[in-house]
């Protein structure tokens, strides 16, 4: 079939459009692997006011909180459906020392994060504060250890007073200080970017620490650890390979680091862009797919049967800090570009579920590609942002069955070369046995029609909402919170055995078919 090209122009940005739209089959008969619901994991550090006055407001602040968790950021969290949450960093994880975050709160003494800002903080969140919010939740709790400033005595006292039912030391001073029964902790990091923040190391020096720090963390009543080990960042390949001809056999997982950055010099702002940024931040974005396979493929090298999980602990999009806002406690707005974001990476991730078994974005609440939002000022408010919203949409993504589909649809050609697919697709069979099926279109301003066929399935009831706004810049704020919000999408309609599915510009559009 002969193809036509058009030339279009924006700014100083050039990409070539082809008029066909696209066509994609899913095959409904041969999936074979669960998307793990972990893959939407949330990560919440602290940073910024993440925590405090994000998650954490206290029991006797005027903001109604239940036991002093926010109880408008929670019933937020509730109804997303957080299935993992990871805690307390980041880089805040290596300097922090989890005995001073234990006992009455009036005795904790005070913590300077030497990491964002030097702010002061109270201690008042601390290990109980977490992983009852976790079991609130209903949440697997993951926690990030400190092996950058932090002892192995330490590291392993941490996890005994978590997770110890004995008569043991730490399960006593746990009991004194409250909590009888241990909670269940099934995943622990051990350190955090061990190659920068997390202590400098190379690959080889922090293989040995992890052996180290790994031989004294014990099993304790029926919990048994996940051991995750602090893996790369994004294109850092010899780490992971290094890590896993050094202690492949000792751990259950290994992290890559992935942030949709293209200049972490020039950053720019979360709000105000051009259609070139725009579409080079959709490039950036979808290079984790490569990033991915690269690490997926060494590992393959010697694990074969995937037998260790890949863990993309922390990713999104960082623009830079909204003015006003306190440096280093890094507050973004968050617009429809990272929405669109959300929607591709997620999308990526489904593929490789047989090696990426976990995902975080950064972070949960008011930090770089949040949830949420909350009022600085104290006022109250909250908004939920576009990438919440897209969370929510995908929610049937959720331990179903990825299904493998073929797509045949035209690229952009982005300022670097290289080229952007118009349309992203995923689609997953739930436990129901009905089909889910995401699709986005990053295109600015052109509609998309998807033809699309469902090899092996009768289902031909289809409903669905869409994700979409009239500028990739717009976003929630306290005063217009329902720019950006899903609505029911109207534009499926079965033609014979193809579902013809009318992609707005720049939409996100999740169907299930039953």
């Amino acid at each position: 079939m002969k193809k036509l090209f058009t030339m279009v122009v924006l700014a100083a940005f050039t990409f070539t459009v082809n008029a066909q739209d696209a066509t994609a089959t899913i095959h409904a008969n041969d999936g074979k692997q669960t998307i793990c619901k972990e893959i939407y994991g949330q990560f919440a550090e602290h940073l910024g006011s993440c925590i405090y006055g994000g998650l954490w407001v206290g029991e006797n602040s005027p903001i109604p909180n239940i036991n002093g968790y926010r109880k408008d950021v929670f019933d937020a969290l509730k109804a997303l459906q957080v299935p993992v949450l990871r805690w307390p960093g980041g880089c805040f994880a290596d300097d922090y020392h989890w005995m001073d975050g234990i006992g009455p709160k009036s005795q904790r003494p005070s913590l300077r994060n030497n990491n964002w800002g030097g702010t002061i903080e109270d201690n008042s969140f601390g290990t109980h504060e977490f992983l009852n919010l976790c079991e609130m939740l209903g949440c697997e709790p993951y926690i990030s250890g400190n092996v950058g400033s932090g002892t192995v005595k330490e590291m392993a006292q941490w996890v005994e007073y978590m997770t110890s039912d004995g008569d043991t030391p730490m399960a006593r001073l746990r009991r004194q200080n409250g909590r009888d029964k241990a909670w269940h902790v099934k995943y622990f990091g051990i350190g955090n970017e061990a190659w920068g923040c997390g202590g400098n190391m190379t690959p080889e020096y922090y293989s040995d620490e992890f052996r180290k720090f790994n031989t004294y963390l014990r099993d304790y009543s029926n919990n048994k650890l996940y051991r995750i080990a602090s893996g790369a960042s994004d294109y850092d390949y010899n780490w992971t390979r290094t890590l896993m001809k050094r202690i492949g056999k000792q751990m259950n997982a290994i992290s890559v680091h992935y942030y949709t950055v293209k200049d972490w010099n020039h950053k720019g702002k979360a709000t105000i862009f051009t259609p070139e940024e725009y579409y080079l931040t959709i490039d950036k974005c979808l290079d984790v797919d490569n990033v991915v396979r690269q690490h997926c493929a060494i590992m393959d090298e010697t694990d074969p049967e995937k037998k260790i999980a890949l863990m993309v602990d922390e990713w999104g999009t960082w623009w830079d800090e909204e003015p006003g806002t306190i440096p280093g406690h890094l507050y973004q707005q968050n617009s429809m570009r990272d929405a669109m974001v959300a929607s591709l990476m997620l999308n990526i991730f489904h593929k490789y579920t047989d090696r990426v078994r976990m995902a975080n974005i950064a972070q949960v609440v008011n930090v770089l590609q949040s949830m949420i939002l909350t009022d600085q000022k104290g006022n109250g408010h909250m908004v939920l942002t576009p990438t919440y919203h897209v969370f929510e949409m995908y929610k049937g993504f959720q331990e179903a069955t990825f299904l493998p589909s073929d797509l045949q649809c035209f690229y952009t050609t982005a300022s670097n070369g290289k080229g952007v697919p118009a349309v992203s697709i995923s689609a997953a069979k739930t436990k129901s046995g009905s089909i889910v099926v995401a699709l986005a279109n990053s295109l600015l301003d052109k509609p998309q029609t998807v033809s699309l066929n469902i090899d092996g399935s009768k289902l031909r009831n289809v409903s669905g909402r869409v994700l979409t706004s009239k500028n990739a810049s717009d976003f929630n704020d306290f005063d217009h919170p329902d720019v950006v919000k899903p609505v029911a999408f109207k534009d499926a309609k079965w033609k014979k055995d193809q579902l013809e599915v009318k992609l707005p510009a720049m939409s996100i559009v999740v169907l299930e078919l039953n």
